[in-house]
């Protein structure tokens, strides 16, 4: 690739009426075909690619799903092509990467043509990156571009509910039941609107138990959940999954926090007797003012960043664990700490296994240098999504890639809502 130039493209809309019939899936001809193929067919998604992109003289479609440890771009295998399953891409190094990391379309020179790269969305969350190779690198083209990479994410999601394929291929090594069990508790990881964005990571990918979060926007609230569960393994995660579904029951009744906040502790002392509890914050954001409520049960606070920089910790009179409070005759009561967000702000959340982590006879990963690379990443304006990979990536450098302990983050951020209500 040296000498050869590269592009990022931001596309403007279709102006086109050749465009605008190939995205529109009522006119497009190729683009309907390829939606009927792909109902009968659930692993199809690749060959549904290949058709969908024939109308842009296309070829070489290559689709990349994210793995667990968000390292690495896998290729699908396309049955339709035959063809020879192309290698892994990395994201820290590869076009590929690069598409995937700034959510944009990378166009490089191949052969006669132009090689582009655009993300794959599902819903809002980037889950992988589309390959192809066209004639012509034109802005009809790199809107159609993007327009396949929104159509493989919507495909991706649907038949991801009934086959394994496609969580397969995001697996490059085997992975402990309970991970496993963790990843099918957790939300997408990242959620985005004009007012709030969501973000969160886990890791170890492939050996986590214990840790989770989970959220919800039904307007105008953002609801949110950190949960650490005491120990590692199977236990663990079926405290985690006794957590969530407590949470998520009590948020589909509309509980208070306070109320949420207490059956979370009676639901993990009734259902594991023995010496079991787990740390956690519920959280609410009203995203139409910015305010946040949220309780504390036992759990590291949370890091307010503003301006580029962490300013803070948000402060909340904590609770004991969930599972312990309601041992004792007079547990402590709930408290609801309030905070005004700006527009701009966010707030970190994360577990014990990102600030204790460290080398045997070493200092411990801490507080400081979490907020110190939170505040550096944040005046970069990295997405919210990027900064946590790169926050991970540190405590795994730190740690030399490997962790005592699961460490999870969640990124919240508040941008406001303009006047128009847009």
């Amino acid at each position: 690739m040296e000498g050869d130039e590269v592009t990022s493209a931001s596309c403007p809309a279709p102006e086109t009426p050749a465009a605008r019939s190939y995205c529109d899936p009522v006119l497009g001809s190729d683009l309907g075909m390829a939606l009927r193929a792909a109902q009968a067919a659930p692993q199809s998604v690749p060959d549904v690619m290949r058709r969908a992109a024939a109308g842009l003289g296309a070829s070489d479609v290559v689709v990349y799903v994210l793995d667990f440890a968000q390292s690495t771009l896998e290729p699908l295998p396309d049955r339709g092509a035959h063809a020879e399953v192309p290698q892994s891409e990395p994201v820290a190094t590869s076009m590929a990467g690069r598409a995937f990391v700034d959510g944009t379309t990378i166009v490089a020179p191949r052969g006669a043509g132009k090689r582009i790269w655009v993300p794959i969305i599902e819903g809002s969350d980037r889950t992988g990156v589309l390959g192809l190779t066209v004639p012509d690198a034109t802005a009809d083209i790199l809107v159609a571009g993007e327009e396949l990479g929104l159509l493989a994410g919507h495909l991706i999601a649907t038949h991801a509910r009934t086959t394994d394929l496609y969580d397969l291929h995001r697996r490059r090594r085997s992975m402990s039941l309970a991970a496993s069990m963790q990843w099918d508790l957790l939300p997408p990881l990242v959620f985005r609107t004009p007012a709030v964005s969501v973000a969160g990571i886990l890791e170890p990918a492939y050996d986590v138990g214990g840790d989770c979060f989970d959220y919800a926007l039904n307007d105008p609230l953002l609801s949110l959940l950190i949960f650490d569960a005491v120990g590692h393994g199977i236990e663990s995660s079926l405290i985690a999954a006794l957590g969530i579904g407590s949470y998520r029951h009590d948020r589909r009744e509309a509980h208070s926090l306070e109320q949420i906040h207490a059956n979370l502790d009676e639901a993990i002392a009734k259902h594991f007797p023995r010496l079991a509890f787990a740390t956690g914050q519920l959280v609410e954001i009203d995203v139409e003012t910015g305010v946040l409520t949220w309780t504390n049960a036992g759990h590291p606070a949370p890091l307010l960043i503003r301006g580029g920089q962490v300013v803070r910790e948000l402060a909340c009179r904590p609770t004991l664990a969930w599972g312990l409070g309601s041992t004792f005759a007079a547990p402590l009561p709930v408290t609801v700490a309030s905070e005004r967000l700006e527009p701009g702000d966010s707030v970190l959340f994360y577990t014990d296994g990102v600030t204790e982590a460290h080398v045997p006879g070493g200092e411990e990963f801490g507080i400081e240098r979490l907020a110190d690379l939170a505040g550096r990443h944040a005046s970069d304006q990295l997405d919210p999504a990027e900064i946590l990979r790169r926050l991970v990536g540190a405590v795994l450098d730190y740690k030399s890639d490997r962790l005592d302990d699961d460490a999870t983050l969640v990124l919240v951020r508040w941008d406001g809502v303009s006047p128009s209500g847009d």
